[in-house]
């Protein structure tokens, strides 16, 4: 190229990427592509880049089979508008610098060092090269650093007719060989993790690739992901079957085996991971599980023996015999279904039974209550259970596979291998039970019941064992136990014995009737047994009509000659209390029941528990045995009518929607929620100071308030239910239970259609979507966001439409189109700054900025976190503030201005820490070993990254890894690390 003197110049630098958007810098400076034809014919060009692509072939890419009679021409006049955007200054007709012709064609010069594509293939050349001198550490070194120059998909941007010709779909292809070729070496150098980010994104574009995912299974194993690994193979299997009709091919099933083995994190790649597999010899059940088994949890929630247990003598006998019949050994699974009727000793037997012989289990005891009797029908599904035992297990939220089948199948591939105890009590029948058994020899499962089980005794080899009420001898022993001996065998004994036997005849044997009348007389410790049966009896009648029909409407005079001894207030709460939804209760909610004082309430529930009507279970939490509290229901329904329950019950649920609702705007106090009408009178909200006390609150009511949303629901309490919904919205989200907010946010959304309120129905909507998100339901959130932005529209409502725009623009960048996540954002920020809604103004000013430092304009992106940086210091919103520094750092970062990205850090840091947001911390920590690292200084990222190993350790976190291998890269030993 000559200046006008005939002098040479030398042309402008170009560089250009279509491993993702196709993008071209000149000079530094990104060009506008112009049109879509035009970007699909440099995106061709560069795809066959040092080739000369045919007219005929670029017709076919820029039309497909339908080509104007103009294509030839057109075809001319885009390539003279692509070399007049290269190279500005390039005369007419004269032979550019990037684009010349060639053959009947075109041809786009380009090398390693202008074009991410062929940097790609040199990279990939070299790793190999390393791989077979025997230095697979290096190859996977460069096998990562091709793979980072994928942006996104195989040019990205152009339309989608384009993009299906030949050219793109077989560079997809190359993507996706070098993610198994780096897999494979990543195996063998024992640095699975390094490439495990890349084998989850292509995973997910290529779900039914049986050799992509058999890897993606090893790959996590060996990383100490082995119950996802097992999760990966259920899913994978299910959409083999259901989308192409066939079973798991031997790669996928070899690699299964191997994780099942746990031989994963030697193998070579999947051909040796199955090899050692398969020529394992069968170990013991204790040896299954692998070294890194070591690092689980050990739970061990049994409730409290029972000091005072007493008889069961035969039963125990029973249960505590070894068992090899029909051949199968001792540790063959067991399930016991202690059936029988309320009261009967069903969880206090099972309990006992457990710490009797839970030191044969030493990997952990499991406990549920299962509530599958409860008077006010807050049975827990099996789906809840499940997920509570993963949560034990340390699966953290983000990893619980969606539907029960595969939170099921994850669970018992946990318990693979391993010695578990574990109690499911109070199941209602044998499919309310069936997910929750494991699958192998080891464990051993007690279910209690008041049916049967035949099922799982016809399909599991159950041992079912069913109790009968205790005879005169164990009756008089539990007196003993719980009164003393000298109380039943004093002066008199023949009498006393006699009261003791009459007594357990009118209690019908049941052991909680006969606790009752042990703790009344506990309260008289002059009384004799003799007074103690006189008095009983002439509460005329007995359990013998409750015995027969096994119901809980009559639990006879027992209980009712128990609550004589107390106060009216403490009766007529007593009867109350039977109306709480939920497994437990506090001072303050039942003061909201009854319509008492907080200290008055207190003194009741005292006098409550002390004569065994109601147990204090953990300080300041109070529950009933079930057979009470449908006995309490009962007479609260006989004694104050439907009009004064219903009125109590109402008080009850306010009263848990205003605390929540004041929690959430605590723990979240500048996001938006659905207004709550003015505070009804005499409702009175707990007080809470802070969004600790807040988060507290919410953690401990988590399982009430579960139960409140479904009673609610159950009576008709539609607008009430989407109001609670919409209160705890953000405690879901920040705590990571979005299995349970989907559920209770489609309720929400039913109970919203119901009352064909389109205001109740977009939120509802919003919610819907926003869950969904996080649970990967990419197509349920979008199809929900494109009709809540339809509903807002038609509302008029701005503000709710920002919102929607804010989570497209989240979708949007989870998909990976960038700039399609900036044109939302920005579309939010727009509509915010319109309403005047400063603080989620300044949310998405930080979104925008994150976009901009995503798409490389670091400037950009400084100046937007910087302007909501001060909107979110005037609020004092510290959430706020701690992401957008965050941002912030990240384009400092980006920019190499290291000393100021390692400011903003450390001021996101003390923000997180201060709020007790340990994962966010984490992660902050991790950036800041980063900018170190840039700097040279190694010894400050290993410390940074040392707390954040801590921190996700603790936390079970899957980036626990990636912070190990960057510790394994700058020389910090793996046990050290």
């Amino acid at each position: 190229m000559e200046d006008q003197r005939g002098h040479e110049v030398a042309p402008d630098p170009v560089r250009f990427a279509v491993l993702g958007p196709v993008r071209v810098w000149r000079a530094g400076t990104e060009l506008h592509l112009g049109r879509p034809q035009e970007r699909a014919l440099l995106a061709l060009l560069l795809v066959r880049a040092g080739q000369p692509v045919s007219v005929s072939e670029i017709v076919d890419v820029l039309w497909g089979g339908r080509p104007p009679d103009t294509a030839v021409n057109v075809v001319h006049r885009h390539v003279g508008a692509l070399r007049r955007l290269l190279e500005p200054g390039l005369p007419t007709r004269a032979t550019g610098q990037w684009l010349l012709r060639d053959t009947g064609g075109y041809r786009l010069v380009a090398d390693s060092d202008s074009l991410d594509l062929l940097r790609f293939r040199a990279l990939r050349v070299e790793a190999r090269r390393a791989a077979s001198d025997g230095a697979p550490e290096r190859a996977v070194d460069l096998l990562t650093k091709a793979l980072s120059l994928w942006q996104g998909p195989t040019a990205h941007g152009i339309p989608v007719e384009a993009r299906t010709h030949a050219a793109f779909v077989s560079l997809e292809g190359e993507r996706l060989a070098t993610v198994k070729e780096a897999a494979d070496v990543a195996l063998r150098a024992d640095v699975p993790g390094v490439v495990l980010p890349r084998l989850r994104d292509a995973a997910a574009d290529s779900p039914l690739d049986e050799p992509l995912m058999a890897r993606l299974m090893l790959a996590l194993s060996a990383t100490g992901r082995r119950p996802e690994a097992l999760s990966t193979y259920v899913t994978v299997s299910n959409r083999l079957a259901d989308e192409l009709g066939i079973d798991p091919g031997p790669e996928l099933r070899d690699a299964h085996h191997a994780v099942l083995r746990d031989t994963a994190s030697t193998a070579a790649g999947p051909a040796a991971g199955v090899s050692e597999a398969r020529t394992a010899q069968g170990p013991a059940a204790s040896d299954l599980v692998g070294p890194r088994a070591a690092s689980l949890p050990v739970p061990a929630q049994l409730p409290l023996d029972l000091p005072t247990f007493t008889g069961r003598r035969a039963e125990l006998a029973e249960v505590l015999a070894p068992r090899s019949s029909e051949g199968r050994s001792a540790e063959t699974v067991v399930i016991s279904a202690i059936g029988g009727m309320a009261g009967i000793g069903k969880t206090t037997l099972a309990v006992h039974w457990a710490h009797r012989v839970a030191d044969r289990y030493p990997d952990g005891q499991l406990y549920v209550n299962l509530r599958g009797f409860y008077p006010s029908g807050a049975v827990m599904r099996p789906d809840e259970a499940v997920r509570g035992f993963l949560d034990t297990l340390g699966v953290p939220p983000e990893r619980v596979p969606h539907g029960l089948d595969a939170q099921a199948a994850l669970y018992r591939s946990m318990l693979a291998g391993r010695r578990f105890l574990v109690l499911l009590d109070n199941a209602r029948d044998s499919d309310h039970v069936r997910p929750l058994l494991p699958g192998t020899p080891g464990c051993l499962t007690i279910v209690t019941s008041r049916n049967q089980l035949s099922g799982l005794v016809a399909a599991h080899g159950a041992h079912s064992l069913t109790l009968r009420p205790l005879g005169t001898d164990e009756g008089r022993e539990l007196l003993i136990r719980r009164l003393g001996a000298e109380r039943v065998s004093a002066e008199r004994v023949s009498a006393e014995r006699e009261a003791a036997a009459e007594i357990t005849a009118l209690c019908a044997g049941l052991p909680l009737a006969l606790a009752c009348v042990a703790a009344r007389a506990a309260t008289h410790p002059h009384f004799s047994l003799s007074a103690v049966a006189a008095e009983l009896r002439e509460a005329h009648g007995s359990l013998d009509a409750f015995i027969e029909a096994d119901t809980s409407a009559d639990v006879g005079a027992v209980f009712s000659w128990s609550s004589r001894a107390l106060s009216p207030a403490a009766a007529r709460l007593f009867r109350l209390l039977g109306l709480h939804p939920g497994p437990d209760f506090t001072a303050p909610a039942a003061g909201a029941l009854a319509g008492l004082a907080v200290r008055e309430a207190r003194l009741l529930l005292t006098e409550l528990s002390r004569v065994h009507l109601i147990n204090e279970h953990a300080p300041g939490r109070y529950a009933f045995h079930d057979l009470l509290r449908a006995y309490a229901a009962e007479l609260a329904h006989t004694q104050h009518g439907e009009a004064e329950c219903r009125a109590a019950v109402n008080q009850l649920f306010e009263h848990y929607l205003y605390t929540a609702h004041a929690a959430g705007r605590l723990i979240a106090p500048y996001v938006d929620t659905m207004p709550l009408p003015p505070l009804p009178e005499g409702i009175l909200p707990e007080p809470l100071a802070d969004d600790e006390s807040a988060l507290a609150w919410l953690a401990a009511e988590y399982a009430v308030l579960l139960a409140v949303i479904d009673v609610a629901t159950d009576s008709g309490a539609d607008r009430l239910v989407c109001l609670l919904v919409s209160s705890l919205e953000r405690f879901f989200d920040r705590q990571g239970h979005w299995h349970d907010w989907a559920a209770v946010q489609r309720t929400a959304l039913e109970a919203a259609l119901r009352l064909s309120d389109p205001v109740v129905e977009a939120h509802g909507l919003l919610g819907l979507a926003r869950v969904a998100g996080r649970l990967g339901l990419r197509d349920e959130a979008g199809a929900h966001l494109d009709r809540v932005l339809g509903l807002f529209t038609e509302l008029g409502d701005d503000v709710g439409r920002a919102y929607v725009h804010l989570s497209l623009g989240w979708e949007a960048e989870q998909h990976g189109d960038l700039p399609g996540a900036l044109r939302h954002d920005q579309l939010a920020l727009d509509l915010f700054r319109a309403t005047g809604r400063q603080a989620a103004q300044a949310t998405a000013l930080n979104a925008v900025g994150w976009d901009h430092a995503t798409l490389g304009d670091h400037q950009q992106a400084l100046d937007h976190c910087l302007e909501a940086l001060t909107i979110q210091r005037d609020l004092g919103d510290h959430v706020g503030q701690a992401a957008t520094w965050d941002s912030i750092a990240y384009a400092h970062h980006n920019l190499g201005d290291h000393p100021q990205a390692l400011t903003s850090y450390r001021n996101a840091l003390t923000i997180f820490r201060d709020l007790g947001v340990p994962a966010e911390e984490a992660g902050t920590l991790v950036r800041i070993g980063d900018a170190h690292r840039a700097t040279g200084d190694h010894a400050a990222a290993r410390a940074a990254w040392r707390s954040a190993l801590a921190l996700f350790t603790e936390l079970a976190h899957p980036d626990a890894e990636r912070v190990r291998v960057r510790l394994e890269e700058l020389g910090e030993p793996p046990g050290d690390a």
